[in-house]
């Protein structure tokens, strides 16, 4: 059996999805104001349940390569958001990370506080070396929050992801571990 992975920061548990979870999620995966600067949504509710389906498929593979995870307030135990890590090249020690949050949760720092901790994880859990991140150059929003957790900017992506609006550009971030260079990636 594979151990269910859960992260607890000061406000926020990021815990693996459940099937259950496709209320609060698809309430934000179907905001036209959640997806307004991603390649994906606004859901309808089969799009939410293939989502689901997928990320608790990945979170059995061997090696886990896709660490996609429920955002909850851990006050309120409510489901406010997802944040994914994935490792691109378990050679190179590579991964990227991106997120999202309902709007009602915006301002409040969850996703600097979720980012980081999956980050920490990403160097410190898995030995990766180097972690990207994208946001459109219109979010200004997750540039800052990408800046928070210690990413640099690395350059501007042209015509990176074609959406509903058609090609958008994507600023790229970069974090780099200070671990030395004998750690592998490690499976879950």
């Amino acid at each position: 059996m594979i151990a269910r992975m859960e992260l607890h920061t000061t406000r926020l548990l990021l815990r693996e999805f459940a099937p259950a979870d496709h209320p609060p999620v698809h309430a934000f995966a179907s905001d036209p104001r959640v997806t307004r600067f991603t390649d994906w949504g606004p859901n309808t509710p089969e799009e939410t349940t293939t989502f689901l389906r997928e990320v608790t498929h990945d979170a059995r593979a061997l090696p886990r390569t896709r660490f996609g995870l429920a955002v909850v307030e851990r006050a309120e135990g409510l489901l406010v958001g997802s944040i994914e890590l994935r490792v691109t090249s378990a050679a190179h020690r590579r991964g990227t990370l991106g997120y999202a949050l309902a709007p009602s949760r915006w301002g409040r720092g969850y996703a600097t506080e979720a980012a980081a901790a999956l980050l920490r994880y990403g160097f410190d859990g898995l030995g990766l070396h180097k972690i990207n991140a994208t946001c459109d150059p219109d979010n200004l929003g997750s540039a800052r929050v990408l800046a928070k957790i210690g990413m640099r900017p690395e350059g501007h992506l042209r015509d990176q992801v074609r959406t509903r609006d058609g090609w958008r550009d994507r600023l790229l971030f970069a974090a780099l571990s200070t671990a030395g260079p004998t750690e592998t990636v490690r499976p879950d």
